[in-house]
Parts: C-alpha cells; sequence; structure tokens
C-alpha cells in the first residue's frame, strides 16, 4: 500500500492511549493484574469441565469452548495492548495488522454463533427434557461448534480482505489501541461507499442471526416455564437461562454499538473506551457470571480443590 509520498505504508501507529501519556504505566498495573485473573478463571474452567465427569454435558462443553474461545480473543490484543502501554513507539505491521484483525473477527464472530448454540442447548433442555440427551448428542455439539467457527471464519476473511485491499496514503496512524475496523477504515484513503455497506452488512448478519436464533429460543423457553404449575420450578427453570442471557446482552449490547455503523458515526475516544470494556472487562466477567451463578460447577469446583489439597506432597 502507498502513501502520497509514493512510500509503501509497512506499519501502523496506535494512538489510542495518545491523550493519557501520564497515566500508562498506572493502566497497565491496572491491565496486567486483570488479565491474568481472565485467564487464570478461564482455565479453572476448562480444567475444572475436563476433569470433572458431572459436568460432562453438553452446557458445560459449550461453556469450555466459550472460555476457551475467550481466552483466545483475549490473547490476540491485550498482550500487545499491554507492551504498548510501556513501548515509547506504538507500532504493528501492515501483514501483522491485518492477522490481528482476522484474529479478533474470527473469534468475535464465532462467539455469537455460540451463544446461539448455547441458547438452542437450553431450548432442549427445558422444552424437550427426555430427548434432551439425543438431541444433544456429542456429535451435534462439536457440529454446532464447528458450524460456529466455520461462519466466524468465513465472514472474518471476507470483512479482512475487503478492508486490507483498500490504498492506504494518506496516513498510517490509528486512533485506536489494536487493529478494529472503523480505525483501519478510517485511516484509508480511498474507499467506496459500497464497501462501507458490505462491511456493516457483513456485521448485522452477525449480530442478527445469532441474536434471531436466540430469541426464537428464548421465546418458547418462556412459554414453556410459564405452563410449569409450581413458582419454584419456574424459578429453577429460569435460573438455569440468566447466565446465557447476561451474557448475551453484554456481547450484543457492546457490538451492536461498535459495528453496526458507518464511518461517518466513528469516535476514536468514545470507541477505544467500549473497546477496553469488551477486550478486558467482559472476558472477565464472562466465567465469573457462569461459574458463580451455576451451584453445579461451584461443587465440583469444590471437589478439585479438596482433590488438590489432599494429594500427598513428595
Amino acid at each position: 500500500m502507498e502513501r502520497g509520498n509514493g512510500t509503501l505504508v509497512t506499519e501502523f501507529v496506535f494512538l489510542g492511549f495518545s491523550s493519557l501519556a501520564g497515566l500508562q504505566r498506572l493502566l497497565f498495573v491496572a491491565f496486567l493484574p486483570l488479565y491474568l485473573f481472565t485467564l487464570g478463571t478461564n482455565a479453572t474452567i476448562v480444567s475444572t469441565i475436563v476433569l470433572d465427569r458431572a459436568l460432562h454435558a453438553p452446557m458445560y462443553f459449550f461453556l469450555a469452548v466459550l472460555s476457551c474461545s475467550e481466552t483466545c480473543y483475549t490473547f490476540v490484543i491485550v498482550p500487545k495492548m499491554l507492551v504498548d502501554l510501556l513501548a515509547q513507539k506504538k507500532t504493528i505491521s501492515f501483514l501483522g495488522c491485518a492477522i490481528q484483525m482476522f484474529s479478533f473477527l474470527f473469534l468475535g464472530c464465532s462467539h455469537s454463533f455460540l451463544l446461539a448454540a448455547m441458547g438452542y442447548d437450553r431450548y432442549v433442555a427445558i422444552c424437550n427434557p427426555l430427548r434432551y440427551t439425543v438431541l444433544m448428542g456429542h456429535g451435534v455439539c462439536v457440529g454446532l461448534v464447528a458450524a460456529a467457527c466455520a461462519c466466524g471464519f468465513t465472514i472474518a476473511q471476507i470483512i479482512t480482505s475487503v478492508v486490507f485491499h483498500l490504498p492506504f496514503r494518506t496516513s498510517n496512524q490509528l486512533h485506536h489501541f489494536f487493529c478494529d475496523i472503523a480505525p483501519v477504515l478510517t485511516v484509508a484513503s480511498h474507499h467506496t461507499y459500497l464497501s462501507q455497506i458490505v462491511i456493516v452488512m457483513l456485521c448485522a448478519l452477525v449480530l442478527v442471526i445469532p441474536l434471531s436464533l436466540i430469541l426464537v429460543s428464548y421465546i418458547h423457553i418462556i412459554s414453556a416455564i410459564l405452563q410449569l404449575p409450581s413458582t419454584l420450578g419456574r424459578y429453577k427453570a429460569f435460573s438455569t437461562c440468566a447466565s446465557h442471557l447476561i451474557v448475551v446482552t453484554i456481547h450484543y449490547g457492546c457490538a451492536s454499538f461498535i459495528y453496526l455503523r458507518l464511518k461517518s458515526n466513528y469516535s476514536s475516544s468514545r470507541d477505544a473506551l467500549i473497546s477496553v470494556s469488551y477486550t478486558i472487562l467482559t472476558p472477565l466477567f464472562n466465567p465469573l457470571i457462569y461459574s458463580l451463578r451455576n451451584k453445579e460447577f461451584k461443587s465440583a469446583l469444590r471437589r478439585a480443590a479438596g482433590k488438590t489439597i489432599s494429594l500427598p506432597r513428595c
């Protein structure tokens, strides 16, 4: 890609935290423990689900995949951000920027479809409990995860190709802390309105299709819950869905605000602040929401902790 003077744009410069120059070391001190805690929490969830046979059920299989996905998602963005908080020159190569965009789009889009699969799992568990083990067998669960990844891969590949085939001649300075779609489009020297529409439409499909599937699942779930005779039964049925609903609300709320807009509506400072929430805080809250609200998982975690403590020391 060429700039106005004919030289190649070989790297981009991040300016996401340039207005907070005096606070960058403090931000590093604040973000690093949160990131390490997120990694530790997700690792605990995955290992507990793998080791405890009582958790070898579809709901926990999807939760383990979700935890792995969020770990990879944060790994794509947060380590580079932490390094840049301590670095004088905050740069990323042109190819590295494309790889980062593809990776987080792939994981983010897959995450959306995975949430839809988890909604379907709750629908089957509540509306068809007698056929649950048949309808949600291991092959079905693996197939749903594979389909989510395939959709995420395809959409991420198309969007990344559209963005990085644009000419970059005017500037290589990104007013963000990672290679998100809007800030990269902002520094492109020329692109058609059609390219913006294609990107917005693909982002809309990633959000609208899974969210529609989730809404359909919950319409049936709510209908089934309301038909239960006892208040306690309705409460227990709804409590199994509450964690999923909270995560869905957070995920789709942030994603809709960021990605369902054209370039003209882009605000670097506002979007950077929202991006911090869904790259650092949301991956931190999601495993806590699922683990703290789930009695079965907490029991399994206590059993795993008890086994670890009781192991003989050499």
